[in-house]
């Protein structure tokens, strides 16, 4: 699907790595070079025609966010560096002020470091009590087990809408439901989710929603921050300087604007933040159903192909994501994943991110195929050709 749209595909290589980022499209570096050789100039901070231009190609691409994850204004859409620069504000800008000593905070044992860490850091600054909600044999998250966990004293829940070792998509609209009627906000890390469904935040109806724009074929250095409307005026600014503020005098005093350039201190990726535009006109072209339908017809192919070798540990099979993770019985998966790149191959091998969600699968490392609309069947037969090798444990050694 859309193959000749990619050059690094013409290259010859075989790309299973969308779960760290994805491949990027000609009309990226396109409208990248278009902004830098034809009108480079800075974002709400001219007069000139150049720079207005640059203004409202900047807005114009928050608009389009807005519309694309259905939020009711583009001003509750911050631009930020990526998710985890997006997460850590929400923390340390909102959540800093808003929780106390002795609260609960529910995550999972399989979230990447960018939701375990900054959640850590403010347990140890505040006084936080940080609760596992349990996977299931699946290790995956039911609505069953977030029940469990919830208690009097939970305030909050962190988790990834889709997870990105297990793959399983998580049930946010009914623990959303569940959660607000006992006053517990949900903040959710849309990295896996977003570039891969149709994600609404009105109907999931969460309070805040991160993703990264070099997941979904867009460029590295832009993320995505929602804040539920009534919610905005609380959060507060962790990094301070031009552009975030009305005004200020000798005497310190202050004024700082409302949402979201209060969030947006300093010049941003402007050429990023308007190549993501275009990749976001590309996406919806293709429509975002069409290719969550395409990636779960690969991915129960690429289990159908990998249950032929008995050798092969899968260990998500059922989840509802492009995502999946692999063992090779008696080979390391750095070592398999370095076998597969000789033929071109490019996978994931390590513990990606969530280091201990070793303590529900029992083992430390894995190594991840993960799928995007541009892989095809004959991709996977290639990887299923490698791994039948009879003698692939000689080459690796």
């Amino acid at each position: 699907m859309n193959r000749d749209d990619f050059n690094l595909l013409s290259s010859g290589i075989i790309y299973f790595d969308n779960g760290a980022t994805t491949l990027k499209p000609k009309v990226l570096s396109e409208s990248v070079s278009d902004y830098y050789n034809n009108y480079s100039s800075n974002a709400h901070r001219g007069d000139y025609q150049m720079s207005i231009k640059t203004s409202t190609m900047y807005e114009n691409v928050r608009k389009l966010v807005s519309k694309l994850i259905n939020a009711k204004s583009e001003k509750q859409i911050v631009f930020t560096s990526g998710t985890t620069d997006s997460i850590n504000k929400i923390i340390f800008g909102y959540f800093r002020y808003y929780l106390k000593e002795g609260d609960e905070v529910l995550l999972t044992k399989s979230e990447h470091a960018s939701t375990l860490l900054p959640w850590f850091e403010l347990s140890d600054e505040i006084g936080l009590n940080i609760k596992y909600i349990e996977l299931d044999e699946n290790h995956e998250v039911t609505m069953e087990s977030v029940k469990k966990a919830i208690s009097d004293k939970t305030k909050v829940i962190s988790l990834a809408h889709i997870s990105n070792v297990v793959g399983d998509e998580r049930p946010i609209k009914d623990i959303c439901k569940y959660a607000h009627k006992r006053g517990i906000k949900l903040l959710v890390d849309g990295a896996q989710s977003v570039p891969h469904l149709k994600v609404d935040v009105q109907d999931l109806d969460v309070d805040f929603l991160t993703f990264s724009a070099h997941k979904m074929c867009g460029p590295t250095g832009v993320g995505v921050l929602y804040v539920k409307e009534d919610i905005m005026e609380d959060v507060r600014p962790i990094i301070f300087g031009g552009g975030m503020n009305a005004d200020f005098s000798t005497d310190k005093t202050r004024i700082y604007k409302s949402m979201p350039d209060k969030l947006e201190a300093g010049t941003p990726n402007i050429a990023g933040v308007i190549g993501f535009g275009e990749v976001i006109k590309y996406l919806n072209k293709i429509g975002f159903d069409e290719i969550h339908d395409y990636e779960i017809k690969l991915k129960k192919y690429l289990i159908k192909r990998l249950r032929e070798i008995d050798q092969i540990k899968v260990y998500n099979e059922n989840s509802n994501s492009g995502i999946v993770t692999i063992n090779y019985d008696g080979i390391f998966p750095q070592d398999l994943s370095i076998y597969l790149d000789k033929y071109g191959i490019c996978t994931r091998a390590g513990s990606h991110c969530a280091k201990i969600l070793k303590d529900e699968i029992n083992i430390k490392n894995t190594c991840r195929i993960s799928l995007y609309f541009y892989n095809t069947k004959e991709e996977i037969d290639r990887l299923i050709f490698l791994l039948k090798n009879p003698k692939i444990k000689e080459e690796i050694i």
